[in-house]
């Protein structure tokens, strides 16, 4: 199924995907990011919406760093489109803590996951976190932000993952990250224009 969505003062056809799980993707051909979470939480599964949990800091860091003009809530997740922004998994699979994934998880879904980007042309895939990037891109030296590669035509990003498990960086220092890529991004539409 399909719907008629203003991405960016253009109507654009966007995608009603469900994974296996029932969590919905948020996508659209051409948009500018797609975040990439590494999966679906237990409780985004349970809930039916992206990063519902009230620890992950998602939809505030997105926010701050300016992809958004407010804050938006889990459940508005579909309105990230307006913004020319979108979002999928990695594996689709739910779990508790990512940590329950192994890279073999992330190389068996890799497949997918370059069909996809390929076929929507995303400008920027952003992966949350580094687990994924390193096991599809089979690098363990992968640093923070921009990437060397392209992955199926989009420029890579690894952004630190925004769960509230992930202690190593407090809500400025994923802010910082975050905003480095809505920069680059707006650097992009002013080469076009």
């Amino acid at each position: 199924m399909q719907d008629d969505v203003p991405v960016e003062g253009m109507s654009v056809q966007i995608e009603n995907t469900a994974p296996p799980t029932g969590l919905a993707e948020i996508l659209a051909p051409h948009l500018s990011v797609v975040f990439c979470g590494l999966n679906p939480a237990l409780t985004a599964h349970r809930d039916g919406h992206n990063f519902s949990n009230r620890s992950n800091r998602f939809w505030r860091v997105l926010h701050l760093a300016g992809f958004t003009p407010r804050l938006l809530r889990a459940e508005e997740e579909r309105e990230m489109l307006q913004y020319g922004l979108g979002l999928t998994s990695a594996v689709s699979r739910p779990t508790k803590s990512a940590s329950e994934l192994k890279k073999s998880d992330y190389i068996a879904a890799a497949p997918v996951l370059e069909e996809k980007i390929r076929r929507l042309a995303p400008d920027n895939l952003a992966f949350l976190g580094k687990a994924a990037y390193a096991a599809i891109s089979l690098r363990a030296d992968i640093e923070w932000g921009r990437q060397p590669e392209a992955f199926a035509g989009a420029s890579i990003w690894v952004l630190p993952n925004p769960s509230g498990l992930n202690r190593a960086f407090d809500l400025a220092k994923l802010t910082e990250h975050y905003r480095e890529l809505k920069l680059a991004v707006e650097d992009q539409r002013n080469l076009i224009k």
